[in-house]
């Protein structure tokens, strides 16, 4: 049994390895193939030198991210199969109590994954994005955000972990059930604290300045009946130049910002059509729907790790003697991680749908396609973003239609708003 899982295990990992590389040498040809010629609909928005700059953009972020994937990669291999017998021999002899083994377990790894990590982090913001203009970051600000990461990702793991552990110690025949309960209430409290609480600690939000963008805006949100409170700008431009605007929080806390990037580079009715995109995600209750599909998921996913997560062929498959359950959670959140990337077309599918309800109703809203195809058009040059990205690459990671693809499905709205 112990073979046949290390078996399974390596099937998937390497399968991952595989299809993540074939995907991105897919994408990477055929931009060679195609990323010369400029798409009809952004004749005369790019000339060849931009449509050079964003193919250029492209190669060297896939290449980092090849790297940074195969780091990971070799470094989860070193890790399973020459660390963890000894980090959990070493724990698991402390004279602690099975909390703070967990803790101290987790804690080390994270450390050595954070750690791998800060390289990558470093060339991609003070390397590749200054190369071609994004990055404003100081040396300063990156390392006071590091330090802000660290200390708001140990919090909160900590509570997590904690909380789980104490349900698996003192509640072992129904722990999966009040670990789901509380991980659903305490990922509803993050969404409601994030806005207000977590996000201010990095940048500063304010309302919309634009005394006749502000009028604007009212007008357009009187037409939903959402409050102007919920419109803010963050002063995002002190780390990249990089355009944007998200939807974020949930209840009272909701709310729709806007890059300052964003507001400094795109005319009114181009930021009237984002936002009006925005509160298309707002009003059809994506994030909602996402967070009672996350809770849903949990939940197997919580009762299928109790029924797996004490069975010893999954400890002595990795050459682990002792059995504690943390080590466990690891072992079952590998395979998870492993399943799950190959599900990834699932969800990139269903946010793609999402995307083109918030576009619609952007044109509902505004009246015309129009400025939300200026918008994109601009978005798109100002970020370098890929024009001609492969189709299985776009079916297996876009969140958002390709760019061709959304402007040409705004372009049949509005010959549809003509008709009528």
């Amino acid at each position: 049994m112990e073979k046949a899982l290390l078996l399974i295990f390596l099937i998937l990992f390497l399968s991952r390895i595989i299809w993540r590389y074939f995907l991105q040498r897919l994408n990477i040809v055929h931009l060679r193939d195609h990323g010369k010629v400029i798409p009809p609909v952004f004749r005369g928005v790019i000339d060849e030198a931009t449509l050079s700059k964003m193919v250029d953009y492209t190669y060297d972020n896939s290449r980092l991210e090849t790297k940074e994937d195969l780091t990971e990669d070799i470094l989860e291999l070193v890790i399973l199969f020459l660390l963890l017998p000894v980090l959990v021999g070493k724990i698991a002899g402390l004279p602690l109590h099975l909390i703070w083994q967990a803790l101290i377990f987790f804690g080390v790894l994270t450390v050595i994954g954070g750690v791998a990590g800060i390289p990558f982090d470093l060339y991609h913001t003070f390397a590749l994005e200054k190369k071609y203009g994004f990055s404003t970051i100081t040396w300063k600000l990156w390392l006071t955000d590091l330090v802000k990461s660290v200390i708001i990702s140990a919090v909160l793991m900590g509570v997590l972990l904690s909380a789980f552990m104490a349900f698996i110690l003192y509640l072992p025949k129904s722990w999966w059930f009040w670990a789901w309960v509380f991980f659903t209430a305490f990922e509803i409290l993050l969404m409601w604290l994030f806005p207000v609480v977590i996000a201010p600690l990095f940048n500063k939000y304010e309302p919309v300045k634009d005394e006749e963008l502000k009028k604007k805006i009212e007008l357009l949100l009187a037409k939903v009946g959402l409050k102007t409170k919920g419109i803010f700008q963050v002063d995002e431009g002190k780390r990249s130049k990089h355009t944007n605007a998200y939807f974020t929080g949930i209840g009272k806390t909701k709310r729709i910002v806007l890059f300052d990037t964003l507001l400094a580079s795109h005319s009114h009715d181009e930021i009237l059509a984002v936002l009006a995109h925005e509160i298309g995600h707002w009003k059809k209750k994506h994030i909602l729907k996402q967070l009672v599909f996350m809770i849903a998921a949990s939940l197997a996913g919580f009762y299928l790790v109790y029924l797996i997560v004490n069975w010893p062929p999954l400890y002595r498959a990795f050459g682990i003697q002792q059995t504690p359950v943390y080590a466990g959670l690891l072992l079952v959140s590998l395979y998870f991680s492993c399943i799950g990337f190959f599900f990834s077309p699932l969800g990139a599918m269903i946010t793609r749908r999402y995307e083109r309800e918030a576009d619609k109703m952007a044109v509902d809203l505004t009246g015309t396609s129009e400025p939300m195809i200026n918008a994109l058009k601009r978005l798109a040059k100002d970020n370098l973003s890929n024009l001609h990205p492969h189709p299985l690459y776009v079916w297996f990671y876009y969140s958002h239609p390709p760019l061709i693809e959304r402007i040409e499905y705004l372009k049949t709205m509005d010959k549809e708003i003509n008709k009528t």
